[in-house]
């Protein structure tokens, strides 16, 4: 059995019908209709009901669809594996990372990693913290940008900076004119934050709690931008990186900095416990690793 068939095979039980998945696989109906027959001949049972000049995928098909992908996947997992034996710099990354890192931390990152193995290509996926400690963990990922450090013992964490937070308020806000403000004097003003599963929040509720109070939250965002945006507009106050672009609400909002000592988010990158699992992985994965700042935990 040839894998050109599975492939075909998996692209006929998607479609269900021959004349679209001849089409999307370039090759001729009768050809298509063939290598089916063989298939059928070769496991004992028909895989597709006929109905009305149509198929379907029966319960014989579904099992070995099932098997078919796997099957797939492994023999392109293998020559991925090959490839990288041959040029370890070949290869390519899934990488996970918060949103806001995407406009600054990671692609600076893959532009100095590009100079160094232009080879290597990357599947970008930006998500919140617990998602991405979750694409670690169970290897959709390869390895993830996040923030704070996740109590996953299954996950091995590298820090490489800190991330200094500030307080953003609208332009016309009692705090706009001070040069700093502690959080303790935040406890009776309206928060505007991202959702709990996110990294940042969880820093800002850790921060709140540390000054002795929950931040009464009028309104929860998934993206920082909106969050941003939210604060320009007069509804309120957010704790935010003092990274990132804030210009687009340049003159509407002001960062104030903040005195409390915890008032920073720890960036780390994120591995298996057992490490790496490809070389090309293990090589970028060095390579984020002499970029930091803080030495190794």
């Amino acid at each position: 059995m040839e894998i050109r068939e599975l492939q075909w095979f998996v692209a006929l039980a998607e479609s269900e019908h021959v004349t679209s998945a001849a089409e999307r696989l370039n090759i001729a109906q009768p050809t298509l209709s063939r290598a089916l027959a063989r298939l059928e001949k070769r496991v004992g049972v028909p895989l597709f009901d006929r109905r009305q000049n149509r198929l379907h995928l029966n319960k014989y098909g579904e099992v070995f669809r099932a098997h078919a992908v796997r099957a797939i996947s492994e023999i392109d997992r293998a020559e991925q594996r090959i490839a990288t034996l041959i040029d370890p710099d070949t290869g390519t990354i899934a990488l996970g990372f918060l949103h806001s890192y995407g406009s600054w931390l990671i692609p600076g990152l893959l532009a100095g990693y590009h100079r160094i193995a232009p080879a290597t290509t990357f599947e970008l996926r930006g998500s919140a913290a617990d998602a991405v400690v979750d694409g670690v963990r169970r290897g959709r990922l390869d390895l993830g940008v996040t923030s704070p450090r996740p109590a996953d013992d299954a996950l091995r964490w590298t820090p490489l900076r800190d991330e200094q937070l500030v307080l953003l308020v609208p332009a016309e806000h009692r705090l706009a004119s001070r040069d700093r403000v502690q959080v303790a004097e935040l406890a009776t003003e309206s928060f505007l934050a991202l959702q709990p599963e996110f990294g940042l929040r969880q820093v800002a509720d850790r921060l709140c709690e540390a000054a002795g109070f929950t931040p009464r939250i009028v309104m929860e965002s998934t993206e920082l931008s909106t969050l941003r945006s939210l604060v320009a507009s007069g509804l309120g106050v957010a704790l935010v990186p003092a990274t990132g672009d804030a210009s687009a609400h340049h003159g509407r909002t002001v960062s104030v900095p903040l005195t409390d000592p915890g008032a920073f988010r720890t960036i780390g990158v994120i591995v298996p416990a057992g490490g790496p699992r490809a070389e090309v992985v293990a090589r970028f994965y060095d390579y984020i690793r002499s970029t930091a700042e803080h030495s190794e935990e």
